[in-house]
Order: structure tokens, then sequence, then C-alpha cells
């Protein structure tokens, strides 16, 4: 509701947003929330077409209004100065004095942009260098700008006209549809170009134009010559002057996107600019047309800098890695530097080290990880400097891309520097409080080699800086998998091992099928062990004696956010302990729900928190130990540890328990499906509990929602589908006929594409068989009879009854459209 206000955290930045359901676009309804939506989920796409410029921007804060009452308009160059100070900018002097530009190279700072309702961004087409100074150009960019009674199709055949004067140069254009009035193209110009000289290619490439075709062709600005002409418009390329960015909203009466198109779909009779919702949806398909022109620039943007090596081996349309934001390298923080040790199953286990140094991190890759004792040194090789923004990345990139595998954080902290030279690296790291790996000084030699590749030995020193012993660390690497108990991570002198847990295991457990989940328990022979798997998030409890506090996975305290558990007498005891567990969110009806979790997880305010304590109290429900009574259980069996977390639950209060466990998988399968819970988790009743370490004692057997649906209607295809179609609108019998359950468009291999064409044609029909479809999804329907039933594999239906993130898994020719029944109803 209008003044609401919430501290999110995107990216690892935090960031109020407020308003959310305020709409900026009356004339469709369009809110912030959904603006912001929209960037976040464009970001992978955008980001590669502004970073490293400077971003100027059109602000709505108001919303843009209509026709007859447009909102109020603020031209924004100077980052407001209430920004975030993790928003990166950097100073242009002007005659009015020096403005701080927003360099956009993140979600946190899209999502900031859009906020504070900068619905436009503009760009130059140039680069900072990363000394700073203004670089060549990159880009030429030609804006066809339709004169009264003109529109985008005389754009559309100028574009062409362009398009072969610029493939005869060896500069291949990619066309925007500018959300606007007309057509943008784009292309990468070769090094070394000044923008006073990419302004004179481009005026003398539109004065040929218009000399080849002066009855629709103008290149002077003069208005008395556009009626019924397309203005060539080549002033953009000056180095002051912006565009409209690739992929950015605009402030029309409508929310249509400057959107990179096909060549293919300029032929198109029926061409149009396009809706925010509609260019997400063709990114499903077709991914970015204009690739080449990201923030490789061509290509050239990856011959020089140094993240050249980083940025030439990713595409940011193919990869969730973070795409370098900010040339000039990190922000000065007057704070030791970073570091961060990052667990990457890649085709090969390893671990990935990284150092700040010179705003960038300086990395190696370390097969056997960190050492955990000075008496032995593991092998480290060097690979290419990762931006900055590596250092919070977490997630998986696809199989087939470069470090193809997931990734997550082992630990992260700063670290204190003694030498650094092209040959040796000495610094004393320190880890996030409880962390693996704690305090500790450790030593990079170089052994062979130079640059990227070259290798080097990884040594834990046997003193710290001030000469006194270093306590062994966990092992990390192979030698951790085995069944040996790891040793204990030891406090170092004067540090108060108390202070806060050591962070859960980063993944105890692996997917399994529930086949593979009944081969593995009788494999470990005796009964398995088997627990429900709850929709909520991992925490680690800290147990004083007395008062309960809480920390997530990445070690951070989150005990103020949950008071129904930590302000009051836990009743776990009165010997010290440290509990793993779930924190979960039910329904009334007793369903765990992520969404009402979603609720209470970045609350900061006490007045908020204290409200949805009482609104929806969440439960902590305790599945593992790792002390009890002040002594480490963690190289303990299963078993053992659950009748010591037993007994520490037997009088705690209602909302902390320890939920039963099932010795058979098919009937634990059956039970968590009757309480609809996410799945199951088969353990090792034998397993000792591994830090950070994927194991198979522990399986993961998640349930998959499936729902039969009936075909009412198609939606064209476009790009890559445009011979076939690009989604299918489905519908499910309820009060009233067929109800809107969404559309489909995954799942479909080219083959199917083309027989479900085939198969649908003779069903076209003109009359709309579905009830609650909305205008934007109809408008361009192409209806069938409401004959065949399908089935799609979905996530959950959302509360208006729309399936959310449906896959199409096949026809049912044994099913009528009759005996179709929303699975999910009571």
């Amino acid at each position: 509701m209008p003044g609401t206000s919430n501290m999110v955290s995107i990216g690892g930045r935090r960031l109020r947003v407020t308003n959310l359901d305020k709409v900026l676009y009356p004339e469709t309804g369009t809110t912030k929330g959904e603006v912001i939506d929209y960037y976040t989920r464009i970001a992978p796409l955008l980001i590669p077409h502004v970073a490293g410029r400077p971003v100027t921007r059109k602000r709505w804060p108001d919303g843009v209004g209509t026709d007859d009452d447009p909102g109020m308009v603020f031209f924004a160059k100077d980052l407001e100065r209430g920004a975030p100070s993790w928003v990166r900018r950097v100073p242009i002097p002007h005659s009015t004095g020096t403005k701080d530009y927003p360099l956009v190279g993140d979600v946190p700072t899209l999502v900031y942009l859009a906020q504070v309702a900068s619905l436009e961004l503009h760009v130059p087409q140039w680069r900072f260098t990363p000394d700073g100074e203004r670089g060549f150009a990159d880009r030429l960019v030609l804006d066809l700008d339709p004169g009264p009674g003109a529109g985008l199709p005389e754009c559309a055949v100028v574009a062409g006209w362009a398009r072969g004067i610029l493939s005869g140069m060896g500069l291949d254009p990619y066309p925007v549809t500018s959300g606007s009035k007309g057509i943008h193209l784009y292309a990468a110009l070769p090094d070394g170009q000044t923008t006073e000289q990419a302004s004179m290619i481009a005026k003398e490439l539109a004065r040929a134009i218009e000399a080849d075709h002066p009855d629709l062709v103008v290149s002077s600005m003069k208005k008395t010559e556009r009626p019924g002409k397309v203005l060539i418009d080549w002033s953009q390329n000056n180095g002051s002057k912006t565009t409209i960015a690739p992929y950015s909203l605009r402030g029309r009466t409508h929310p249509t996107v400057a959107a990179p198109r096909t060549w293919d779909e300029l032929d198109d009779p029926g061409l149009r600019h396009l809706l925010f919702e509609e260019v997400l949806e063709r990114t499903e398909t077709i991914g970015d047309p204009m690739t080449a022109l990201g923030f490789h620039a061509g290509g050239r943007q990856a011959e020089t800098g140094p993240l050249s090596a980083y940025i030439s081996k990713r595409s940011a349309s193919r990869t969730p890695e973070p795409v370098p934001g900010n040339p000039l390298g990190a922000t000065p923080h007057g704070e030791k530097p970073i570091f961060v040790i990052q667990e990457h199953h890649a085709t090969a286990l390893h671990w990935d080290f990284r150092l700040e140094h010179d705003g960038v991190l300086v990395s190696w890759a370390v097969p056997r990880g960190v050492p955990h004792s000075y008496k032995r040194n593991n092998l480290a090789i060097m690979t290419e400097d990762h931006p900055m923004e590596y250092a919070s990345f977490e997630g998986t990139i696809p199989a087939g891309e470069y470090g193809g595998g997931s990734v997550t954080i082992w630990d992260d902290g700063r670290y204190e520097l003694e030498k650094w030279r092209d040959d040796e690296v000495i610094a004393t790291l320190e880890g996030r409080p409880g962390g693996p790996l704690g305090r500790v000084r450790l030593a990079l030699i170089r052994t062979e080699g130079e640059g990227e590749k070259s290798s080097w030995l990884l040594h834990r020193m046997k003193t710290d800086a001030a000469g006194r012993p270093q306590p062994d660390g966990i092992p990390v690497g192979p030698s951790a998998q085995t069944d040996e108990r790891p040793p204990a991570r030891r406090a170092a002198p004067d540090e108060d091992s108390s202070a806060a847990p050591p962070v859960p295991p980063a993944m105890l457990s692996t997917n399994a099928t529930p086949g593979i989940a009944r081969q593995s328990a009788a494999r470990w022979g005796g009964e398995p062990w088997v627990e429900g798997k709850w929709d909520g998030i991992r925490a680690l409890g800290v147990w004083d004696g007395s008062r309960l506090r809480l920390h997530a996975r990445s070690g951070n305290d989150i005990t103020h956010r949950y008071p129904e558990l930590t302000d009051v007498d836990a009743g776990l005891g009165d010997a010290p302990a440290i509990v793993d567990g779930e924190l979960v969110a039910l329904e009334p009806d007793g369903r765990p729900s992520f969404p009402l979790l979603q609720g209470r997880m970045n609350l900061e305010r006490p007045a908020e928190i204290a409200r949805e304590a009482r609104r929806a109290p969440v439960r902590y429900y305790l599945f593992d130990v790792q002390s009890a009574d002040g002594d480490d259980v963690t190289g303990r069996p299963l078993r053992v540890r659950r009748r010591l977390l037993e007994d520490l639950a037997a009088d705690a209060i209602p909302l902390i328990s320890v939920p039963p466990v099932f010795d058979d998988v098919d009937a634990a399968l059956d039970a968590s499906r009757a309480l609809r819970l996410e799945g199951i988790v088969v353990k090792d009743p034998r397993s000792r509990y591994t830090g950070g370490v994927r194991s198979e004692s522990w399986l993961k057997v998640k349930h998959t929602s499936t729902q039969e649906v009936v075909i009412a209607g198609i939606r064209p295809g476009k790009g890559g589908r445009s011979g076939t179609f690009g989604s299918l609108l489905l519908g499910i019998p309820g009060p009233g006929g067929l109800q809107y359950a969404g559309r489909v468009g995954s799942g479909f291999s080219d083959s199917t594409l083309t027989q479900l064409l085939r198969t649908l044609t003779p069903l076209r029909t003109d009359e709309n068989p579905l009830v609650g479809v909305p205008a934007l999804d109809a408008r361009d329907a192409l209806w069938v009879r409401p004959e065949l039933v399908g089935e799609v594999e979905y996530g959950e239906f959302t509360p208006g009854g729309i399936l959310r993130h449906p896959r199409w898994r096949g026809l049912r020719p044994d099913k009528s459209p009759d005996e179709v029944r929303r699975e999910d109803a009571p």
C-alpha cells in the first residue's frame, strides 16, 4: 500500500524500497513494484550495454501521467545526495560544476534507480577508460526519427538502406525500436575513433542516404523539412550527447521499451513498439539480438583493460556471473581490502581464492583448498582477475559455459597485507565470525610461469604476524570428504569462540530421485533416516543457557528479526549448545509458505518486526546439533546427535520443535505429499556433521508438481520461433467456464513445436474460450477450440490462479477437457 517502506537485500546490498504499489503508468496501471521487477529481470541483458558508461536519467517521481495530464519529469545527471554509498559514480566537469554520474554494473544499482522512478536510462556511445578519462567512441548510432505523416514502416525502409551502406563499410548494424517513435541503429566502431570522428561518419552517411532518397530521408534538423520524411539524426554520436539505452523503459503513456530487434522483424508490416512484458517474454526464447554489442563492444573491449580476460571468456546473456560495472576499480572505502574463498563444483571440485588488489580480485584456483596445517602446501593456479562484484557471487554457471557448475561462498572477510610482489604474497586473513577459516596468516609463492595459469604454492604460516603459533583449521578439499572426523576449529589467542556459530554447511545434501534415495538407503545398511523438507530458510541457533541467537547461512546475525524465538527463554536447557534447523512460516492450514516467510526475512524496523511476529509467527524446526553442553558433537553419528537434540528440545517453547522422522522412503514421500511439503531428505543415520561439503549421506528428494491443462490459444512466435509459436494459452475448468491459468513457452523441442502447431491449426476459431484472460495476453492470441489436454510442470499457483514457471511436459490424449481439474484444489 502507498506509504509502505521495506529494507531489502539485493545482491548483497541493502536498500530501502518504498511505495511499491504506486502507479507510475496510469493507462496500464503499471506500478513501481512492476518497474523494479522488470529492471531486475532484464538486468543480464541491459547491463552489458551500459556498463562503464555515465548514465543520465529521466525521472517521473509521480508517474508519467496521461496525454491530457502528463506527469512532471526531471532530467538527472548528478546522482542524488541520498543515493547509497555503494552506487558507483564518476565525476564529470561541467560549466555549472562537477557532477557525479552513476555507473550501472549490477542489479542493486538498477533497483535503486527504479526506486527513485528513473524510468529512462540514457548513455553516450563511449566508455570511461581505466583511469577515469573519456574513452574513444566504441559505437556508432543512427536515430531514425519519423516526422509527421511517417512512422515505423518508413523508418524500417530507411534502416534497410543504412544497413546496406554500413555492412559495406564492415560495420554490421543492429536495430532497436526506440519505444517512442522511431528506430535506432547501432554498430561497433573500430578502436581509436574519437567521438568527433564518429559524428562525421554518421553525418556523411546520413547525407549520402538523403541524396539517394530525398523523397523519404532528411538529415537536417529543421522541422519544416521533416513532414512525411524520416530524419537520420547523426548528432547523438557527439561525446556530450546520450541515447536511450537498449532495454530501458520509456516514459510514455504505456510502458514501452527500447527493444533490440532482428532484421526479420523489421520486414513485418505490423512492426510496432513493444511493452515491457513482451520484451521479458521474448528474451526467454531469443535472448539478446544485439549481444555482440554488449560490454564486449563488438569484442574490442575484451582486448584491453584489467578485466579483459574475464570479459573475453563470458557472455552476460548466458551466465549469471556479474558484469564488470566500474572500469575504475573498487570505490575507496578506507577499510582493509576484502577476500573471498568460493567453493566451485565445476568439472573438478576446487576452491577459488580471491584477494582485492588494485581494484580487482586477483584470483587463484586451489584444487585442495586452504591448507589446514603449516605442515602441508597446496597447489594454486593463477586465473584471470575478477571484478569486485564477484565477491558476493553465488549461483550456478550453466553447463557448457566457462567454469560451468555451482559456486558458493566458503568464507570471506578482510585481510592485512604484509607483502605483494610478482612472485610472493603474504597476508593475514580474517573470515566472517565463526566461519571455517578463522584468522590465519597465509603465503602464496610462485613456482612456475607468469600471469594467468602460473603455478603457486598456498602455504599456511607456522606463526602469525606477531610470532605466535597458528592453530590448525578445518580441512578443505578431498581430504575433508573421508570418514575421518575433521578437527574442530580452535579459537585463536584472545578470540571469543562463543561470539558466533560455525557457518552452517553450504550444501550438505545432493538432489536425488526417489529411486536413488531408496537405493542409497539400502546401501547404507539398516533403517534409513527420512525427514520432511520444509520450505523455509536455514538458520544456526546459538544457545547460551538463557537466550537463543540466530545466524543465517551467510553468518549474518538475524536474532532481532524473530523476537518470538529470541526474546524469550527458548527452553533449551541450562548448558550452552549450537543447533541447526529451519525457520518456517505456516499458512493458516498448516502448509509451509516461503512467500509468507519472505515478509519477515528482510525487516529491520522494530515496530514492523513486532507486528509481523504477531501476524505470522515463525517456527524453528531443529534437525541437527553441532555442540551440546560445550562439547563438539559433529563427529558423532547422526543417530547419536538426534538423541542429544531431542533431549535439548524436550522442554522447548511450542515454536521450537524436532519434527518426527520416518524409516521408510515411500511412506515419507506419501506423508510429505499429504502435508504438501517441499519434499523429503534421506539421511544415513551413521553420517557425521560435515560443514561445507557435499555428501551423498544426505539426499534431497523434491516433489514435482504437474497440472493437466486445456489448450485454448496460441501466441505467435517471434525471432527463432517465427515459424511456429511463442507460447500456449492455458485454461482449467472452473466456476463460470474455462478459467485462464497462464501461458507456457518453455519445454518445447523444435519437433514438438512443429507437431503441436500442425495439431492445433485445424482447431482455430475466432471465439475466445477463456474466462479472465488479461487484455495484454489476448491482444494477439490465435484462439483454438478447447479440445486438447496437455500437462505442464510448474512451481506453484499464484493467488489469482495462474501457473508460476510452467514447463511443457506433453499432450494427454487419454484425458478429455471435462476431466481436468486444479490439482492443488481442496
